[in-house]
């Protein structure tokens, strides 16, 4: 789970400004299920986050900003290829250092992961364990101007020889240490604290654009027939028309792979395939998948996936999912995340939520986290302009974060929970109003009617 993320120098965002998921005591009392303990800590950690803002006030900007942590943890860099920061451009600091801070929570574990970097390499790069109180360094990397890496890693003495040979070498200056720890060793030489780290970032943070294609779903609802129920009656029980889904899953022999995708692309595939119970999914749209398993021998399977329609009693039409509405084919890229969460656990980050959906829909998606996805490490934090959700019968006030871009272009960050109002105030309303801010300016466009009115 996120504890909190910090920023600066970073597109929109000027200075430092922090997105805390920690629970406030002028919330307490209301929604005590929304929050979860933080082991070792006397304070509590919000299951969902909800970010309100004008367009282009920054809302994707901080969901941008994750996804580069993200990157940044886990995957190598070209050696002339920078580091690929987008820093702040409206100000006279642009050539000082972008600074990333994320503080998480895996495996019962509090951990801080951050750096700063300028165009061309990692300045400093730390990973932190917080134990209640008492922060204990993981490792600390400083870079020279001379793109020297320096790396002191105090607790990483127990992960053996291999990590303190990587960490003399130091690796290149425009990438992290963790990202060359995990290209540069096996998992086994990890140790514990970069395995959960490097885990928490592969397997717990999942990031999900409002532009996303379909998600390799058929691998998935082929071989879960849990999910393929779920999805199927998530889908009839939202109105969408869909009465379940049909899946498909036909063997082919390799020349009828190869003439279906570029061979450039069939080599790779095959290159990577080296070990049993490995596999790769490739989607070629409308619902169709290519996935490629290795039990022994290479297998390739063509997935398609369906959505029947019921057009009058046991008369059922089948459809491609491109056929589908824009909202229901959204709708299916965010149901694994509710799946995932009620099964499994997670952090799932969804920028505009809302995108071709209604706002009922977007309200109940909501509902079923808070009432299905108890517990810890389970969290969804998104951003929206779908007002109805600003309810407090919905939401606690320090769930409620808004976004609004100053005068000089800079995007500032704060929650409901800074403002005294009243459990039973119309929070809507007052928002709409402009009352909290992150509203658009509507001015000039008032003038404009005016004058077409006079005309």
């Amino acid at each position: 789970m996120i504890i909190s993320f910090s920023v600066e120098n970073f597109r929109s965002f000027a200075g430092e400004e922090t997105f805390s998921l920690v629970a406030s005591n002028r919330a307490a009392g209301h929604h005590e299920g929304h929050a979860v303990s933080i082991p070792g800590n006397e304070e509590r950690v919000l299951r969902t986050a909800v970010l309100y803002g004008a367009n282009g006030a920054g809302k994707s900007n901080l969901f941008k900003a994750l996804s580069f942590v993200r990157n940044m943890a886990l995957n190598t860099r070209g050696k002339n290829s920078g580091t690929g920061r987008e820093a702040f451009r409206f100000g006279d600091d642009t050539d000082k250092p972008s600074s990333f801070d994320l503080c998480f929570l895996v495996n019962g574990q509090l951990y801080r992961f951050g750096f700063k970097i300028d165009d061309h390499r990692i300045v400093e790069e730390w990973l932190i364990k917080i134990d209640g109180k008492r922060e204990k360094e993981v490792y600390e990397r400083i870079t020279s101007p001379d793109d020297r890496v320096t790396i002191e890693t105090k607790g990483l003495k127990k992960a053996g020889g291999k990590m303190s040979a990587l960490a003399t070498v130091g690796g290149p200056p425009n990438q992290t240490f963790l990202a060359t720890v995990r290209a540069m060793l096996p998992a086994s030489d990890y140790g514990t604290e970069l395995t959960n780290v490097i885990s928490w970032f592969e397997d717990s943070l999942t990031l999900i654009r409002p532009d996303s294609p379909f998600l390799p779903l058929g691998q998935l609802l082929a071989h879960d027939i849990n999910f393929l129920q779920f999805a199927s009656e998530f889908l009839k029980a939202s109105s969408t028309g869909v009465d379940h889904l049909d899946i498909s899953k036909k063997e082919l022999t390799e020349d009828e792979l190869r003439r279906m995708l570029p061979e450039s692309l069939v080599t790779d595939i095959l290159n990577d395939i080296k070990e049993d119970g490995v596999g790769a999914v490739v989607s070629i749209g409308e619902g169709s998948e290519l996935l490629v398993e290795r039990t022994g021998e290479n297998h390739y399977f063509h997935i398609t996936i369906q959505a029947a329609h019921e057009h009058k009693a046991g008369h059922i039409i089948s459809l491609k999912l491109t056929d589908e509405s824009d909202g229901t084919q959204r709708l299916l890229q965010l149901i694994p995340a509710l799946h995932h969460l009620k099964t499994n656990g997670g952090v799932f980050v969804i920028d505009e939520i809302d995108r071709s959906m209604h706002p009922m829909l977007t309200i109940k998606f909501l509902e079923f986290f808070l009432k299905f996805c108890e517990g810890e490490q389970r969290q969804i934090i998104v951003t929206t302009h779908e007002s109805n959700l600003l309810d407090l019968a919905l939401l606690r006030r320090d769930e409620i974060w808004f976004v609004e871009k100053e005068k000089d272009g800079a995007t500032k960050l704060y929650s409901l929970a800074d403002f005294k109002v009243r459990k039973d105030l119309e929070i809507r309303k007052h928002y709409l109003q402009g009352r909290f801010g992150a509203v658009p300016f509507l001015g000039n466009i008032d003038r404009l009617l005016e004058e077409d009115t006079c005309v």
